[in-house]
């Protein structure tokens, strides 16, 4: 069973070899207890189209990603979706809505999410391990 789902940050972090990024995430690889969202695939492959050689970069995320899958949007994330929106609307504290879907594709698939981004901690019952990637 997957437990870490990573977040954009980490993943292209990982992409780039930064160092916490992959001794981090390494470990799980080996356990086969990380994923990410298909989101988070789609911020990645857009990160990506404006790097030189976007043809390189694109083969070798592929290959990260026969390690790392993407976790595909499903009716439980999309209704998760909806409960996380309609709990943080009102109180004024809404994330964007790709972060939301990625909230509830890890609140859904019973996962720590794995980010640099403080805003997670609004979303009630979502495991958060946030990490610093500027630290060695």
């Amino acid at each position: 069973m997957k437990r870490y789902l990573l977040d954009t940050s980490l993943l292209a972090g990982y992409f780039h070899n930064r160092v916490t990024a992959v001794k981090l995430i390494t470990p799980w690889l080996k356990e086969r207890k990380v994923a990410t969202s298909l989101l988070v695939y789609g911020e990645v492959i857009e990160y990506l189209k404006g790097l030189p050689n976007y043809a390189d970069h694109y083969t070798h995320f592929h290959q990260i990603l026969s390690e790392i899958p993407p976790s595909p949007l499903t009716y439980a994330i999309l209704e998760r979706y909806a409960d996380i929106r309609r709990t943080l609307r009102p109180l004024h504290q809404d994330i964007g809505d790709i972060d939301t879907l990625i909230a509830a594709t890890a609140l859904a698939e019973d996962m720590t999410l794995v980010t640099i981004d403080h805003d997670f901690a609004r979303v009630p019952g979502l495991h958060v391990q946030l990490v610093d990637l500027k630290a060695a």
